[in-house]
């Protein structure tokens, strides 16, 4: 695998290092499938600076409450567009009371009331219920769930947080400058055994630690396509969210229009290719038969490895994550090890779980009946878990036969379920090693809890190679190890179970539907304008590289207070800094106090002598100058697009957030969307630390203005001044900071 340092134009489909004569970079570079796409939907007279519209949406149970809130809350009336509720993350959480079905039947509601679409618990996973119904050739999906990748079917989809959404069923639009575009040249053709996890994770591993493809689009071009069904291709592509890209496209082909045909959309196929002569901003050049079995160990999809390196050097290596993990877990009083599932027979195993919109396709489940076909998972500690993406999958399995190859296993087959992704179901015991095909492997995710001792090992890998695992009672196998055919019956798509059981407004609202309020259903509580000048304590220091929205917000049992923002916000940074939530309620005494009128001084006594000394060189009262709470953390906002990441810190009374950098433009999105302040700081020794106070004079006018540099102090016998930045930012974003959320934005501007 080969990442270009520089530009390369594709000229009739071969790399090269100049454009023929007569063609200019800036023309080439609009040849690209993704400038065609971003073009169409681009609703503004810039093609730099973006103004988009989508042509549908997708949410899941985790977000669509908090969405739908938004915008009810702003004057929405109906949706105008396709909007697809899926249950797919808490349709097995049995947390919560009566949590789960007050949410369904929310969403059911709602759909009846504003014209959505809504998918039953168990019915199909996010992901796969949009590949199979609603992506076409050339359109744009917005989805409240990072993995939403669709660009194996000619679909561009990014993965953003709820505020996002809520923009687009308000008439607004999704504003960013139009990104880079990175070309994944695919060659040669993937040999037996080797799945579409295993092409991902070798292009994770390449990419994630160099940044090579932050914010960009990844798009899919060279004769390597053809070797890979769609199906194959739509594993490879959902975890390019894995890189930190903002979205993904591929070229179409006779297989893409078959996929389609199939499940009954021929007229949304149309071929998607590049100009002959394009222009992209990076190359990475993958050869497909040089991809061998992977395994992305903990604690991060890019941890990627040969599996058969890893079984040459077991020892180096699983020494190395223990190093890791021993970083994570400082402090705490946590035992952590993979050196001791060291055998004579190889690597020992407890769990193997194939699941979810990379794992549960169809093409994947078959090659694991197939490999396991005859064999059996044995009666030890290793267990083998497999969840259909969809009902119709499922079905489909079941008539061919694979189901109960699989079940005669041993395996435990359910039903389309995302829970084993994020920590709601299958959670491994305390420092059990998990191999899955899943999306990802965070510390702080599968049901891990560092702060009560609990810490679940969780490894990626391809289904087929954890078939082989399982085959072999356990003992980690690479697929190619196995002495089988990789050939499989072709799937028939049955839509006969959505027609009989989904509900499908076709964009019809009921004005006259009365909407589902389960009692754990909370409105967003009130928030305040940005003041003339700001007060922030830094309440919570973090310097790992990079710091996940599972360590902002945890999943699993923060689930059932999903709908409900005080609740929930209660669990923020629980896993990472349980000192938080108490540290950012303190402070907020103070700014609640001032909104009503009351002395900040007597809520907050320690206020007292920091507002003296400001007020040495600025007049400051209550009437001008707001307090709140602020975080520092490296890299923040890797993984999930849940807005929760930074809706509970500003419930909470966060102003703001402090970065060297933030890890994904959708958590960025997520703290500007609720009001908070993004700033970066440069690299290096901190101006101050936690406990800090931070003062930012005259914040609302540097917003207004568009102040490219912030003068902050810091300030405690002294006023220390130093600089932060808020990098750039549209009108709309200043005035959401201005006003101190999206809901205000709306109310003030309609």
């Amino acid at each position: 695998m080969k990442l270009h340092d520089t530009g390369v134009y594709l000229v009739n489909g071969v790399p090269q290092t100049s454009a023929p004569a007569g063609v200019t970079e800036a023309d080439a570079k609009k040849g690209t499938i993704a400038y065609g796409i971003l073009k169409a939907h681009n609703t503004g007279d810039s093609m730099q600076d973006l103004r988009m519209k989508f042509d549908s949406m997708t949410s899941h149970d985790i977000t669509y409450v908090g969405i739908i809130q938004t915008a009810r809350a702003s004057g929405m009336t109906e949706f105008p567009l396709p909007y697809v509720m899926t249950n797919c993350h808490n349709s097995l959480c049995a947390v919560g009371g009566t949590i789960n079905e007050d949410d369904h039947q929310f969403a059911l509601s709602a759909a009846h009331k504003y014209g959505g679409i809504y998918v039953p618990p168990n019915m199909a996973v996010i992901h796969s219920y949009n590949r199979e119904m609603m992506s076409g050739c050339g359109r744009m999906i917005l989805g409240s769930d990072s993995h939403t990748r669709y660009g194996a079917l000619g679909t561009m989809a990014v993965g953003e947080g709820g505020g996002e959404l809520a923009k687009q069923l308000l008439g607004r639009t999704y504003d960013f400058a139009r990104p880079q575009v990175i070309a994944i040249y695919l060659t040669g053709k993937p040999r037996p055994g080797i799945g579409p996890h295993d092409v991902a994770l070798s292009i994770c591993g390449a990419v994630y630690k160099k940044g090579y493809v932050k914010n960009k689009v990844m798009e899919f071009v060279g004769p390597g396509i053809k070797s890979m069904t769609t199906d194959y291709r739509n594993g490879v592509d959902v975890m390019t969210t894995e890189t930190t890209c903002l979205t993904s496209v591929w070229c179409t082909d006779d297989d893409t229009k078959a996929y389609l045909a199939k499940h009954g959309r021929a007229d949304d196929y149309r071929e998607l290719k590049p100009a002959d002569v394009t222009y992209y901003d990076g190359l990475v050049y993958v050869d497909l038969s040089t991809v061998k079995p992977m395994i992305a160990l903990p604690f991060h999809p890019s941890n990627a490895f040969e599996i058969d390196e890893l079984n040459a050097n077991l020892g180096d290596i699983l020494r190395e994550v223990e190093k890791e993990a021993a970083r994570l877990t400082e402090g705490k009083d946590i035992e952590f090890s993979l050196t001791d599932k060291i055998t004579p027979k190889g690597l020992q195993v407890q769990q193997g779980i194939i699941a979810g919109c990379a794992g549960g396709t169809y093409t994947n489940v078959m090659a694991a009946a197939h490999i396991l076909k005859g064999a059996q998972c044995g009666q030890g500690e290793f267990t083998l878990d497999v969840y259909p993406s969809s009902q119709p999958v499922f079905m489909d399995l079941l008539a061919k036969g694979a189901i109960s190859d699989l079940m005669a296993t041993g395996a435990i087959v359910k039903t389309a379920f995302c829970g084993p992704c994020f920590g709601a179901g299958d959670t491994p015991a305390n420092n059990a090693f998990s191999i899955r095909h899943s999306t990802r492997n965070f510390p702080n995710r599968e049901g891990s809890k560092l702060q009560k001792g609990q810490i679940a090992s969780v490894a990626l890998m391809d289904a087929r190679s954890i078939a082989a695992t399982a085959a072999n009672k356990g003992y980690l196998t690479a697929a190619t190890d196995c002495d089988v055919e990789f050939t499989g019956p072709t799937y028939h798509f049955d839509k006969t179970i959505y027609a009989n059981r989904v509900f499908d407004s076709k964009g019809v609202a009921d004005p006259d539907q009365e909407i589902q309020f389960g009692p754990n259903i909370k409105d967003w509580p009130e928030m305040v304008a940005l003041p003339e000048n700001l007060i922030i304590k830094v309440v919570s220091e973090i310097h790992d590289p990079v710091t996940t929205t599972d360590e902002l917000i945890p999943s699993g049992e923060t689930s059932s207070f999903r709908s409900n923002p005080l609740g929930l916000a209660e669990f923020a940074l629980s896993r990472k800094d349980p000192a938080y939530v108490g540290r950012a309620k303190e402070v907020q005494k103070a700014e609640k106090a001032r909104e009503a009128g009351q002395c900040m001084g007597e809520a907050l006594p320690e206020l007292r002598d920091i507002m003296h000394k400001i007020k040495e060189t600025y007049d400051v009262c209550k009437e001008n100058v707001g307090v709140g709470s602020t975080i520092f953390a490296v890299k923040p906002g890797d993984g999930s697009a849940r807005e929760q990441a930074a809706s509970c810190q500003k419930v909470l009374g966060g102003w703001a957030n402090i970065a060297n950098e933030y890890a994904t433009k959708r958590y960025r999105s997520n703290l500007i969307n609720w009001g908070m302040l993004p700033f970066i700081i440069d690299e290096g020794g901190l101006p101050f630390t936690n406990g800090d106070y931070i003062f930012i004079p005259e914040i609302a006018k540097a917003v207004k203005e568009k102040t490219s540099e912030v003068k902050a102090y810091v300030v405690n016998k002294e006023m220390k001044e130093f600089t932060l930045r808020l990098g750039e930012l549209t009108d709309d974003e200043r005035q959401i900071i201005l006003d101190g959320c999206l809901i205000n934005f709306y109310r003030n501007h309609q």
